[in-house]
């Protein structure tokens, strides 16, 4: 932090730029002011400034970034400036980084699909161009690996018309994990169509507060300038509301649940709401934020408001993790809201909304009687039940891990083969036409 005092006119969150007596120069933003004194938030390491030879400029307007058509295939760092040995952005736009929240009556329904590459997702808990679907993990498990797979591998279906882009956000991450990220997406080719926000964990934690902001001021500019669809993975949103406790704390305020400040809300509303469709827009934006439940607890208050302003969540379970299986997505307590609106007819397949609700009840009946085994043991249940025991170990072993990408097409086609296993009677959810088109040919026990 920096106080000067006040003598011009200036305003909170206005740029500004603090030069040392070496002559490197370092970003920062008015954190807080009254009439006499400016509190300046350095956007980086305050060593070696001092009361004699140290400038400061400050702008009228709040951070800004550069935006232009050279965005694809760049890795920035926290505040937007590049890391990867190339020239800086010719600059087409300045957008600021504190975007708004999509004005309501501006939104259109999120239509239309995106292929992750990922079964459980794709099939049981479709992503929709313009929604924001979470994922719920925990410390250890494999999420960065997952967010990874899922911006090299995620596309359009044949047919949409407008490019597809990532913006892929890293905040608070390792060095080696920032260049594991880096180098993956490199190695793929992802990064042609992929523009990379790296925000290391030894960063101060105001860096680590404007990272989704740059990243989404970008996705703004491709989605609503240059007509792409855009798809934001954000890993991970624990370590960004780590930073808003720390930095809360700094500023004196008072805390509320677990010690995070009482706008955490509204703040992370702030960035979530800048996903979605825009009516008579080509473009869209969707999100795809990654956050570790602290101690595996969906009831913390990251996870839980978190809940509250995005559409659904994708959950990670260590027990699926510690059993091999990868991705340990958990399907019973994972729910896409907008799956609806994105599926079925004119989306991806007239059948799949069936097959995924006929797979999902299924698999819970099996959850009931892997419950009633642990109490009667295997004999004392009916040929029924194990057929539900078997088709729970094969939809794990076979649907929800996965060694490499998936169609949808194939997704599909592995979920029907899994329903082989149950007595017709016991597909209540798909019709008799389904039935006998896909499953047709058997015999009941």
């Amino acid at each position: 932090m920096l106080f000067l005092e006040r003598k011009v006119r200036v305003g909170l969150n206005h740029a500004v730029e603090v030069i040392s007596p070496d002559g490197q120069t370092r970003i920062g933003r008015v954190a807080a002011l009254d009439e006499q004194t400016i509190v300046v938030e350095v956007l980086g390491s305050t060593t070696g400034l001092g009361l004699s030879g140290t400038l400061v400029r400050l702008d009228d307007s709040p951070l800004r970034m550069p935006v232009g058509p050279g965005l694809m295939g760049r890795v920035f760092n926290s505040v937007g400036r590049p890391l990867d040995g190339g020239p800086a952005i010719v600059a087409e736009q300045h957008r600021p980084v504190d975007g708004r929240a999509l004005n309501p009556a501006a939104r259109a329904l999120p239509r239309d699909f995106i292929e992750t590459s990922i079964s459980t997702i794709d099939l049981m808990n479709s992503l929709v161009r313009g929604q924001k679907l979470p994922i719920f993990s925990g410390g250890g498990l494999p999420h960065d690996r997952l967010a990874t797979e899922i911006a090299q591998r995620a596309r359009l279906r044949e047919g949409v018309s407008g490019g597809f882009s990532v913006v892929f956000v890293g905040i608070g991450i390792s060095h080696d994990s920032a260049e594991t990220f880096r180098l993956a997406m490199a190695d793929s080719g992802a990064l042609e169509h992929t523009v990379m926000f790296l925000n290391r964990a030894d960063e101060p934690s105001a860096q680590r507060l404007l990272t989704p902001r740059f990243a989404l001021t970008a996705a703004e500019y491709l989605a609503f300038e240059q007509n792409q669809h855009v798809l934001v993975v954000m890993t991970d949103m624990t370590n960004y509301c780590e930073a808003l406790r720390e930095v809360s704390a700094s500023h004196g305020e008072i805390p509320s649940r677990k010690g995070y400040p009482g706008y955490m809300y509204s703040d992370l509303a702030s960035l979530f709401e800048r996903a979605g469709c825009v009516a008579r827009r080509q473009g869209t934006i969707t999100q795809l934020p990654i956050l570790s439940m602290p101690g595996d607890d969906i009831g913390h208050p990251i996870p839980d408001l978190t809940g509250y302003i995005t559409e659904g969540q994708i959950v990670l379970g260590r027990d699926l993790d510690r059993r091999g299986i990868y991705p340990p997505v958990q399907v019973l307590p994972s729910l896409s809201r907008l799956m609806d609106a994105g599926t079925g007819t004119g989306f991806t397949h007239p059948d799949h909304p069936a097959l995924a609700n006929q797979l999902f009840a299924s698999y819970a009946r099996a959850m009931s009687v892997r419950v009633l085994e642990s109490v009667m043991g295997e004999q004392g249940l009916s040929s029924r039940d194990k057929a539900y025991l078997e088709f729970a170990r094969v939809f794990e072993n076979d649907l929800v891990k996965q060694e490499q990408g998936r169609t949808l097409e194939q997704s599909m086609q592995l979920g029907w083969q899994i329903l082989h296993s149950l007595p017709t009677a016991e597909l209540t959810r798909l019709s008799a036409k389904q039935i006998e088109h896909y499953l047709g040919g058997r015999k009941d026990d």
